[in-house]
């Protein structure tokens, strides 16, 4: 496939110490990286002092982003992580470790890096690029990385941006920077992300502070149907648990390729000066379900007493929701957009929260503001947990 001209120019330019490509989803930043930069990065520091390494958000991500690419183009001389977290890369050993906790890069505590490759790098633990950085000590010492970018209070903003003498090449693309990116999806992606953050962010390729409603795009006239029988083929219950705080339980109907929350079930202990047990807020689950199959009940990851309440009962499956925020509500964005979920109108807990839900403004990293958020938390569960979101088909060069 032909270069695009902001490949071309990062093949020519990205000789420096640091050289990150920063921007738009689907722009083709990494298809340059697979293709070309890290084979290239890896072969000529074949037999020089210290290690070659790979970093993603966990060494899945690494499969699946980096690693899979590669073998489209050099076969079966790019090998699988072993059980050593090491990858056998054109007859080299190379590393490939997880970034989002420090506790991943503690095997090679010392070690020398004569290549980094970074994927995801806005994702990593801050401690873990301190780190990283650290280990850039030899002259051939050398980084590339990617990223979509997020907060201008992120502290890769401050280092790319901020940072006095070091040597630094960044590279910024848009959506429009990849012509391999078929029209029709890129402009589908567009109203996907239209009038949120991550417009901003992942078609412009913006350092955008997130503010404001979380959920624009709701529109009461659209996303609100009335309650009325649906040829519902599949069920599922998702629950926001809280003791003190407020639980909130949500029943999900798939019909006609939508996506409906059915009713909804909500007790706040602290509003209403009457605590429940997990055995109360059992039985409430089993009168929100009533005779219904539930495919599975989708909870709070850290509501492990409620969790192996449902468990120890054996009526249903129980699964720990995914509980990464900002990725979470960027499938809800999209599949709001997509007219994917509707909500029934006696489900007025839900509505209300989607009318007040709201970034918070005083802080320095992207998060909610934790009031009145608990049906917004279920329904960023239930959403993020069972992919109802799925990605785009993704061409050779369109990352």
């Amino acid at each position: 496939m032909k270069l695009t001209n902001k490949q071309a120019e990062y093949i020519q330019k990205a000789t420096h110490r640091w050289n990150i490509k920063v921007g738009a989803t689907g722009a083709g930043k990494s298809y340059i990286d697979s293709a070309y930069i890290i084979p290239q990065r890896i072969l000529e520091r074949k037999g020089k002092s210290g290690i070659s390494v790979i970093m993603g958000v966990t060494k899945e991500t690494i499969e699946r982003n980096v690693l899979r690419p590669m073998r489209e183009f050099y076969g079966e001389t790019i090998g699988a992580i072993n059980s050593r977290n090491v990858a056998n890369i054109l007859n080299e050993d190379v590393y490939c470790l997880g970034a989002e906790k420090a506790n991943q890069v503690s095997k090679i505590q010392g070690a020398t890096f004569k290549y980094l490759y970074g994927d995801e790098v806005a994702k990593w633990s801050e401690e873990v690029f301190n780190f990283a950085k650290s280990r850039l000590r030899s002259p051939v010492s050398c980084f590339d990385g990617t990223l979509n970018p997020e907060s201008p209070n992120h502290f890769l903003y401050k280092f790319i941006y901020e940072s006095k003498d070091l040597d630094i090449y960044c590279q910024h693309y848009t959506i429009d920077d990849n012509p391999n990116y078929p029209e029709r999806e890129k402009e589908e992606l567009k109203k996907e992300y239209a009038s949120t953050v991550f417009y901003d962010r992942y078609i412009l390729g913006l350092w955008k502070k997130a503010e404001g409603l979380i959920y624009p795009m709701f529109n009461e006239d659209f996303h609100v149907s009335p309650d009325e029988p649906r040829p519902y083929q599949k069920y599922w219950i998702s629950v926001d648990y809280g003791t003190q705080n407020a639980t909130a339980m949500t029943l999900w109907g798939l019909a006609n390729g939508v996506y409906y929350c059915v009713s909804e079930y909500f007790h706040s202990g602290r509003d209403t000066n009457s605590q429940k047990t997990t055995s109360d807020y059992y039985a409430e689950l089993g009168r929100l379900a009533g005779n219904k199959k539930i495919e599975c009940v989708i909870v709070d990851p850290s509501a492990t007493y409620f969790i192996a309440e449902i468990r120890s009962r054996g009526k249903y499956i129980v699964r720990s929701a995914k509980n990464d925020v900002l990725p979470g509500i960027s499938d809800c964005c999209v599949a709001l957009q997509r007219g994917a979920v509707k909500i029934n109108k006696s489900c007025e807990n839900i509505i209300d929260e989607f009318a007040s839900y709201s970034w918070d403004n005083k802080s320095a990293e992207d998060k909610p503001i934790k009031e009145k958020d608990h049906a917004m938390d279920s329904f960023r569960y239930v959403c993020h947990t069972l992919g109802w979101v799925k990605e785009p088909i993704k061409l050779i060069g369109q990352r």
